[in-house]
C-alpha cells in the first residue's frame, strides 16, 4: 500500500507520516510540497492526503486535475476550515480532516480508507502463476513493469527483480489484461508505470526505457489517454 502527503507544511507532513506508520507500519509514504510536484511525479498512489490551501495550485485545483487522470484514487483533504467540505465532495473526496489533527479521528478515517483501498486493489489486481527456472511463482499483475521478449526468451521485469519464464508474448498478452499495451513486437508495458513517452520510446517510473514502435505511436497515445481518463489501475510499487 502506498500513501502520499501533499502539504507545504513540513511539520504537518512529518506528523501525518508518523500517524500513517503507527496505523499501518508497512505502508509506503511519499511526501510532496505542492500540487504541481505531485501531479508531475505521476507516482501510483492508493491514498492521497491533500492540503486545500497550498501555494501555487491549491488543493481543489490539484484534485480536479487529478480526477481527469485517475478517478479512483482515495483522496482525503486536509483543511483548517469546514467551509471547503462541499468543494471536497465535488471532486469525490473520500473524507476531509480538520487541522489541527486529532490522532483518533485520523486513525478512524485512515483505517476506513485502508479498507476501501484494499477492496479496490483486490478487484483490480489478480495474480498470475508463472514458471521460472523450475519454480512456480504467484505474481501480482501490479508488480509487473513490463515484459520483454529477446532471443526466444521472455523476461518479466517486476518492481523487485527480473524473471525468465517459459511463455510466448502473444499467449501472455491476454492473461496480463487491459492495463498492458503491446508497444513493440518484443515488449508489453504496464501503462500504470509510464512516466513519459516519445515517438520511439517509453520512459517508466523506475527510469528504464522500452521501445515504442513508430507505427503504433498513434494507437498507443489513444489507448494511453483512454487509460488515464478511465482512472487506470491503482498500483503499489513498494
Amino acid at each position: 500500500m502506498t500513501a502520499a502527503v501533499c502539504d507545504d507544511e513540513k511539520i504537518l507532513c512529518e506528523q501525518i507520516e508518523q500517524l500513517i506508520k503507527k496505523t499501518a507500519p508497512d505502508c509506503r509514504v511519499l511526501r510532496f510540497s505542492s500540487g504541481e510536484a505531485f501531479l508531475r511525479a505521476k507516482t501510483p498512489v492508493d491514498i492521497l492526503f491533500l492540503d486545500i490551501r497550498l501555494g501555487g495550485m491549491d488543493g481543489i485545483e490539484t484534485a480536479k486535475t487529478l480526477r481527469t487522470q485517475n478517478s479512483d484514487m482515495i483522496l482525503i483533504f486536509l483543511t483548517g476550515c469546514r467551509e471547503y467540505a462541499l468543494e471536497a465532495f465535488d471532486v469525490s473526496a473520500f473524507h476531509y480532516l480538520l487541522k489541527p489533527m486529532e490522532e483518533q479521528k485520523f486513525q478512524d478515517i485512515f483505517t476506513k480508507a485502508l479498507a476501501e483501498a484494499g477492496k479496490k486493489n483486490h478487484r483490480e489486481d489478480g495474480r498470475l502463476l508463472l514458471k521460472s527456472r523450475g519454480r512456480h511463482i504467484s505474481l501480482s499483475r501490479n508488480d509487473i513493469l513490463y515484459v520483454e521478449s529477446q532471443n526466444r526468451k521472455v523476461y518479466v521485469h517486476t518492481n523487485r527483480d527480473v524473471l525468465e519464464i517459459r511463455a510466448d508474448l502473444k499467449d501472455l498478452e491476454p492473461e496480463l489484461g487491459p492495463s498492458f499495451y503491446r508497444c513493440h513486437k518484443g515488449y508489453l508495458v504496464h501503462m500504470g508505470y509510464i512516466a513519459e513517452y516519445e515517438k520511439d520510446q517509453i520512459l517508466l517510473t523506475n527510469g528504464e526505457n522500452v521501445y515504442l514502435s513508430r507505427r503504433k505511436y498513434q494507437d498507443f497515445v489513444k489507448t494511453y489517454m483512454n487509460y488515464l481518463r478511465n482512472g487506470g489501475i491503482l498500483l503499489d510499487p513498494a
